[in-house]
């Protein structure tokens, strides 16, 4: 027997096959809303990555407000304050020498300039040559780019106003600020700048809205009315962003119902993901009442882990957000959503399959906040009937599938535990993902 041919088809079959098993698509974890000390964190952006990688995340955005991590930037050490009984002083201290005893006295750059402390913040470009590793641990480029929208008084209506965040993520340049009379205006116009700099570009790159009811600055019907916007936070781990609404704003899940119901059911805009993320500040008291890291953060399936890669399958839909809860698998059909969980011992899960029918009610009712309040200064947000957002099937245990019935505009799944969230954004959460909605082709 000639050997050549056969050991001809074994190699020709190992270079067939070996592409594959390299672009098979798997998870990877990552963040993205972050802040360092370019912005209103308080730590140096390479122990932040340390941590990340060092605690199993795959990728991570470090968004600073208004500023691309780029070029020379100094930042003073000013004298020590007294905050809570605590002696603060941010970049110093313990944080200053954690940061040389991890990376050495060489690499952390010190002067002083007119009796002025200073230490150099790295740029992105040279403290991510530390951490980036293939297949293990990538850093993509962000900003969340943080405008306000304000209504002036008249004589028959009061100031209004509020914060309008938006991360771009993997950006190549700095996006402004944008201003306006509405949160519409504002988001729009931040949301169409990143458009047009991936259509100048070619790189991709995409927006979210952060946190809509922190200081209750957009409601569901202001964002639902962005065209080009695709992704907003339906968890974000900063205490002060009032995840669950109150008894006259909406909870981020019933904007997310509202939301869709809308755009898909009568505005005929493009579906909507939500994103988990720490939104983490603080890095040195890990506390209730503290932003941070750990609390939420999306799996993206990709084949690669390059910012094109996770950018393109968060597009798709191809991805979960959590704020604990490890899913085995979640699958998407044109008519069947599927999920599995990765259970843990002793942990019991709820599987809620969420959605709106094409006929639901579509009558609202403003809601009013009570006097004095500072919602009163923003727009007051609205309820919708119960066919929004309706639960359309439950299943106790860790594996469930919900199959169209030809009336949903869409199906999305959301799976409580029974497991309380670790240092949770506020007191007892238990530990939750979401699955992306599954749109009925057919609506």
């Amino acid at each position: 027997m000639n050997p050549r041919p056969f050991l001809a088809a074994l190699l020709f079959a190992a270079a067939v096959s070996a592409p594959a098993a390299e672009t098979a698509a798997r998870w990877f974890k990552g963040n993205l809303h972050t802040h360092s000390l370019w912005s209103d964190g308080d730590d140096y952006p390479e122990m932040i990555a340390d941590w990340y990688k060092k605690n199993g995340y795959h990728f991570l955005a470090l968004s600073d407000h208004n500023v691309m991590a780029a070029g020379q930037r100094w930042f003073e050490l000013k004298t020590p304050v007294s905050v809570g009984g605590e002696v603060n002083q941010r970049g110093g201290g313990p944080v200053l020498k954690n940061y040389i005893a991890r990376f050495g006295s060489a690499w952390v750059e010190q002067r002083t300039v007119d009796g002025k402390a200073q230490v150099r913040l790295k740029p992105l470009a040279e403290y991510r040559t530390l951490f980036e590793e293939p297949n293990r641990f990538l850093m993509i480029p962000a900003e969340e780019i943080t405008s306000n929208w304000k209504k002036p008084k008249t004589a028959s209506a009061p100031e209004m106003g509020g914060p309008v965040h938006i991360n771009g993520i993997n950006l190549r340049d700095l996006v402004a600020p944008a201003t306006g009379d509405n949160a519409v205006d504002v988001m729009r116009k931040v949301v169409d700048a990143v458009v047009a700099q991936r259509e100048a570009t070619g790189q991709p790159m995409f927006t979210h809205l952060n946190h809509p009811n922190f200081q209750w600055g957009v409601t569901a019907e202001d964002l639902m009315q962005v065209e080009n916007e695709k992704f907003f936070e339906v968890y974000n781990g900063h205490p002060g962003v009032n995840n669950a609404g109150d008894a006259t704003r909406l909870s981020m899940d019933a904007m997310w119902d509202a939301i869709l119901a809308r755009r898909l059911g009568d505005l005929k805009l493009p579906v909507m993901y939500g994103i988990a993320t720490d939104d983490s500040h603080h890095y040195h008291t890990i506390a209730l009442g503290k932003s941070n890291t750990g609390r939420g953060w999306v799996m993206v399936r990709a084949a690669h882990l390059t910012p094109e890669s996770i950018v393109l399958a968060m597009e798709a839909g191809d991805f979960y957000s959590t704020s604990g809860v490890t899913l085995a698998d979640v699958r998407r059909t044109d008519r069947e959503l599927t999920v599995a969980v990765q259970p843990e011992a002793g942990v019991t899960y709820e599987i809620q399959f969420i959605g709106t029918r094409k006929n639901f009610d579509r009558a609202t009712e403003e809601l009013t906040p009570p006097a004095g309040s500072p919602a009163r200064k923003t727009l007051p947000h609205r309820r919708y009937s119960r066919d929004v957002g309706a639960v359309l099937k439950t299943v106790s245990g860790p594996a469930a599938s919900y199959v169209l019935q030809g009336d949903e505009l869409y199906v999305r799944a959301k799976i409580v535990s029974s497991k309380p969230k670790a240092n949770g954004s506020v007191a007892g959460e238990v530990e939750t993902a979401w699955t992306q909605p599954l749109v009925n082709p057919a609506r």
